[in-house]
């Protein structure tokens, strides 16, 4: 087993390896910026290493430094967490050079899965059902507006490398082909130094599922069954959950046996995620992989009960998975959502301040896997997820109504989050009922609108929040006043909570 582990990551995902990791006594190092020297990251590690000020590519992003401190550390693996550095091939491969174990697959699984072309490719090669297209080297304008006159309308122009929806254009009319052809091209250049695109028939109403799956060096692999990732906005995700609704034992034994095949027939290890798109006649078709851990594998985690991170790391030493796939099973129902710095109402711009108090959950059941205190600074430096907040319950209609609750309880004050938005999805009659797709937001963006609370409403809000602080001897009034906020300034603060 490893003695330390380097984590190249930040924020709540650092802090979630630094549990696992302290569960399995193994030290642990982390890193952080200048800006972030009072964030709980930047404390929580046996050893941690300021990274100094400057762009992520002289910090988090800046592989040579990496390498150079585990060696000088005695660092035994690193753990990349999820974004930043966990798909890079590049470091993948310099890591193996300089003998350090990167907790994750290996860089020919990441070239593989990471371009969207090849993977396609693999998946017909195997039998993977993919989504009709095109996805060749022959990059010529006019082949692929004949290629996507063969598909037919509506179609999907696609980055082949790219990801979050960069590079991706839908077309409902070839004459806007062109047009469409010639952006996605150069976003997904500007975005991932890579203009190749892809052509898929555009599935208008999709469903986003995804398989949790886990690879050891000895032959096993395992899948932790589905999650439902349709809710996005821009193609990312903001609320997941797991079981799936749209999902009977039929679907879901078909779809997670392809996500095995596919990590058997490239002979894949550690974490991935094999993700789906499902249609209206409940046909699925292979998306993509990640090859890493997901944002939204706590859900996996509670409802199965099995450590991820912890598997991540014993498989990553050499270890065999101490599971058979007959002893993972599927309890109850969890949810998720993301809180982020955003505000909603404002085409989910995102938002900046200082935080002036973080709140939590009472109940039962409930998981807050948060990056910050009060105090710290929130800026545009680094993506505005500020954490993950994740309910068990018995049944999804529980599990709704316990997600609400905790929504009430839990808030960071001082700038906009898309906290109530959230509360505005769960309530919605669609997503209760199970009808959702990817176009969700989209589709009842008028129903999803704010309401406005009269000046009572929020008056009662401010009085209560003030009553159950206690306000710990007035320091809190004193940084309200500190910052000079004006009483009404201060409740036109708290409606935008």
């Amino acid at each position: 087993m490893f003695k330390k582990i380097l984590i190249a990551n930040r924020a709540e995902i650092a802090l979630r390896v630094v549990k696992s990791c302290k569960e399995m006594n193994i030290a642990c190092v982390t890193i952080y910026t200048d800006i972030e020297k009072d964030y709980p990251h930047a404390s929580a590690g046996d050893e941690s290493i300021c990274l100094g000020d400057g762009p992520l590519s002289d910090t988090y992003l800046n592989q040579d430094r990496l390498i150079a401190l585990a060696k000088e550390l005695g660092v035994d693996a690193i753990h990349p967490g999820y974004g930043l550095l966990s798909e890079n091939p590049s470091f993948a491969q310099k890591l193996a050079t300089n003998n350090i174990t990167l907790i994750g697959p290996s860089a020919e699984n990441m070239l593989l899965m990471g371009d969207k072309i090849a993977s396609k490719a693999e998946m017909e090669r195997i039998g993977v059902p993919t989504i009709p297209g095109y996805h060749g080297a022959n990059q010529d304008s006019a082949f692929l507006l004949e290629q996507a006159k063969k598909v037919g309308l509506p179609v999907m122009i696609k980055a082949s490398a790219g990801g979050g929806g960069k590079g991706m254009r839908i077309v409902k009319s070839f004459d806007e082909f062109s047009e469409a052809l010639t952006s996605a091209k150069s976003e997904a250049l500007k975005s991932f130094s890579d203009e190749n695109v892809l052509i898929e028939r555009y599935i208008e109403t999709p469903r986003h599922i995804e398989v949790q799956v886990m690879s050891d060096s000895h032959g096993n692999h395992l899948h932790f069954f589905e999650r439902e990732c349709s809710i996005q906005r821009r193609h990312q995700k903001i609320i997941e959950e797991s079981p799936s609704p749209a999902l009977d034992s039929d679907l879901r034994s078909r779809i997670c046996a392809s996500a095995v095949m596919i990590t058997k027939s490239i002979n894949y290890q550690g974490a991935g995620t094999v993700e789906y798109i499902l249609d209206e006649n409940g046909a699925f078709f292979f998306l993509e992989m990640n090859t890493r851990l997901q944002v939204e594998h706590p859900i996996t985690e509670m409802v199965t009960g099995v450590d991820l991170v912890r598997q991540q790391i014993e498989v990553a030493a050499g270890g065999k998975l101490n599971l058979t796939q007959n002893e993972i099973s599927q309890r109850g129902h969890a949810l998720e959502v993301r809180i982020y710095a955003e505000d909603p109402d404002n085409n989910f711009m995102p938002s900046i301040g200082t935080i002036w108090d973080v709140t939590s959950s009472s109940l039962n059941g409930v998981r807050f896997d948060n990056g910050f205190v009060a105090g710290n600074e929130v800026t545009i430096n680094f993506d505005p997820m500020l954490s993950k907040l994740i309910v068990w319950d018995s049944n999804r209609e529980n599990a709704i109504s316990k997600m609400n609750i905790c929504l009430d309880e839990v808030a960071y004050l001082g700038f906009k989050t898309n906290r109530e938005y959230l509360k505005r999805v769960l309530s919605s009659k669609p997503f209760k009922a199970g009808n959702i797709t990817t176009n969700f937001i989209r589709d009842y963006e008028k129903e999803l609108v704010k309401v406005e609370l009269s000046e009572e409403a929020i008056a009662k809000g401010i009085a209560t929040y003030l009553y159950t602080k206690r306000f710990s001897g007035g320091s809190e009034v004193k940084q309200v006043h500190s910052k000079k906020q004006t009483p009404w300034s201060y409740l036109n603060n708290f409606r935008n909570i």
